[in-house]
């Protein structure tokens, strides 16, 4: 390869400019999990309150539900009276 070395090539700039912008993206993903998963976990929490115990097949389907979705749904269980509620809304955003 013209005479670079491994060494030379990982310590050029341009190696770590892509290094160090796969890790930033890398931590903005796992950011994003977090936040979805802490947001899925106060819902949830929220749901059974509210709803009384979720089915497994429920609480699979609200923690599969992205960011947007699950700040929606929060949202709406504030006027939610019953489990049927709960239901009706998954069914039209889920």
């Amino acid at each position: 390869m013209g005479g670079l070395t491994l060494d030379d090539f990982t310590s050029s700039r341009a190696y770590r400019e892509i290094f160090r912008e796969g890790e930033a993206a890398g931590e903005a993903r796992g950011e994003a999990r977090g936040e979805a998963r802490g947001e899925a976990s106060v819902t949830l929490r929220q749901l059974n309150r509210r709803c009384g115990p979720l089915s497994t097949a429920t609480t699979t389907s609200i923690q599969a539900l992205p960011l947007p979705r699950l700040e929606l749904l929060a949202e709406a269980l504030l006027d939610f009276t019953g489990p049927t509620d709960l239901q009706v809304w998954l069914d039209q955003h889920g």
